[in-house]
């Protein structure tokens, strides 16, 4: 594998050398979907900041656009024992700031991120099953691990590596101002604005292939119509999630070019597992003693209420896949046969009434309007499916920076999210989202459900010791299977990623969904 990525960085190499100097001056500009929360790359699991973080700095392994590990700032890695990962690091690579980086700035990185202050989704997830860290020299250094953990290399994928020299616990304001925004990363920070826009300059001292663009101009721009708008009419060169309204438009425009791929993003609503809930009544609006959501019954009907593929087909207009599970299918631990709930509006009154609801009761369902591809529409329409069985739903779609901060905090009963498993395999979820909440271990980070089955995280235990791939998979698959058929959440489709750019442009498109400028060249 690693002589196969050194011939395909090489070839890309040579092949960016051979651009006129004109085109390598250009400056590229990027339209993204959702807004940055900060360029402290510890500080927030969300996908937006993993998008922007790989600009400016990098991980020891990444992922290409399939998802498959390659090399970044590791060379290649091993298991030396059951419960040892040594990792050769790539020599002649410099930070941002001049200095060189080492095995130091491991040990420093991994020390760091479980401590970062006032962390909505804390990356500790990555590193928990570090025990110790052991520099061997500065270019090779040891990760221990209390019992055998296959997917340590995995989780490094997310862990993006800081200077050592930043000193104790460098605060996320200094990321954001710019101060300790330093990487090896292809690209430097130059600003920031909240809500707005990023700018970059290429880092000419980059180990790798240099980038064709000197410098990057990364705008949010969540509004559907207006980063379409901004592409047509030229203010950008390059957007991501397109709106799945104006994909057929935009594939027959001469002047635009588009890549698509299916996502590693599942599109699911959370229901709220704990005894009482904030926004479900009874029929007439009195109140319950307890929270029908904790009934199977109740989030069976929910689930087969819905008809997942008259939302794929209108609303996503064909720009997603309806999924029963976490994963679409061809990925490691997708569970052959595990499909979506067929839609049974009358069994679901059936199932209804038997956990004592005959009459039905109210819900509110909440979300998101301008985080994913249609997220106010989807629940515009669930809500009306439900109405439909007899839950009378009140939808609340709002913006995300309101909705995310109320869904951290416990606050709503039925609510609308999305993942993108970053490792290709299930016990990213699984570990992330379904796990009981267990802070010590990093479980649960952001069990928003407030989801727990003993059985799931005794089986997903078993996983992570587990060495070998077949059987970590048969673990992996039997914890989704269980997950699902408690309807620990409810799966409504895997996105697919679609990027548009303005002709003379290339983009490989990832699974990930991750935008990088990096990656966008211009057409032979």
């Amino acid at each position: 594998m690693f002589p196969t990525c050194r011939m395909v960085i090489l070839g890309a190499a040579l092949a960016a050398l051979t651009l006129p100097p004109a085109a390598r001056a250009q400056t590229l500009r990027v339209g993204a979907s959702a807004p940055v929360t900060s360029i402290d790359p510890h500080y927030h699991t969300y996908s937006p900041n993993v998008s922007l973080d790989a600009h400016i700095y990098e991980p020891l392994v990444d992922m290409d656009a399939a998802s498959r590990p390659i090399p970044r700032l590791a060379l290649s890695w091993k298991l030396v024992d059951n419960t040892v990962w040594e990792f050769h690091l790539r020599p002649g690579v410099k930070f941002h700031n001049g200095e060189d980086f080492t095995a130091a700035d491991v040990a420093y990185t991994i020390d760091r991120i479980p401590r970062v202050k006032n962390s909505p989704g804390s990356y500790a997830i990555y590193t928990k099953a570090i025990s110790s860290v052991e520099v061997v020299d500065p270019h090779t250094i040891r990760l221990h691990t209390k019992q055998v953990y296959p997917l340590l290399p995995i989780d490094l994928t997310q862990v993006y590596i800081i200077p050592h020299t930043l000193g104790a616990d460098p605060a996320t304001e200094d990321f954001n101002s710019g101060k300790d925004a330093i990487g090896t990363g292809p690209f430097r920070f130059v600003s920031y604005k909240s809500g707005d826009r990023i700018e970059m300059d290429r880092n000419d001292n980059y180990w790798g292939p240099k980038p064709d663009w000197q410098h990057v101009s990364y705008r949010m721009i969540p509004n559907d119509a207006a980063r379409t708008a901004a592409l047509l009419s030229g203010d950008v060169d390059f957007i991501e999630a397109v709106p799945t309204t104006d994909v057929a438009r935009l594939s027959h425009d001469k002047k635009l070019h588009l890549a698509e791929t299916v996502s590693l993003r599942i599109i699911f609503l959370w229901l709220d597992h704990r005894g009482m809930t904030p926004h479900v009544t009874g029929p007439n609006g009195e109140k319950l003693d307890h929270n029908p959501l904790t009934d199977l019954r109740v989030r069976q009907a929910l689930s087969m209420a819905i008809n997942r593929n008259a939302i794929v087909d209108r609303i996503m207009q064909g720009a997603a896949i309806p999924s029963g599970q976490f994963l679409p299918k061809g990925s490691f631990s997708y569970v052959p046969g595990l499909n979506p709930p067929a839609y049974d509006p009358a069994k679901a009154r059936q199932l209804l009434a038997a956990a004592g609801y005959p009459k039905g009761f109210r819900i509110e369902l909440d979300g998101p309007n301008d985080r994913y591809v249609n997220d106010g529409k989807i629940i515009q329409a669930v809500g009306q499916m439900w109405s439909r069985i007899g839950v009378q739903t009140a939808v609340n779609a709002i913006t995300w920076p309101s909705f995310i901060g109320q869904a951290n905090k416990g606050a709503f009963s039925a609510f609308l999210l999305g993942w993108g498993t970053s490792s290709g395999e299930a016990s990213n979820p699984l570990r992330s989202l379904i796990a009981t909440r267990t802070p010590a271990k990093g479980w649960g980070a952001v069990n928003r459900g407030f989801y727990s089955n003993p059985k799931v995280d005794e089986l997903l235990t078993t996983a992570l010791a587990t060495a070998d791939d077949a059987a970590r998979e048969k673990l992996l698959q039997q914890a989704t299977t269980l997950a699902m058929d408690d309807v620990a959440f409810i799966p409504l489709h895997n996105q697919k990623n679609i990027w548009a750019m303005r002709a003379g442009l290339t983009y490989a498109a990832r699974a990930d969904e991750t935008s990088r400028a990096q990656e966008v060249h211009p057409a032979k």
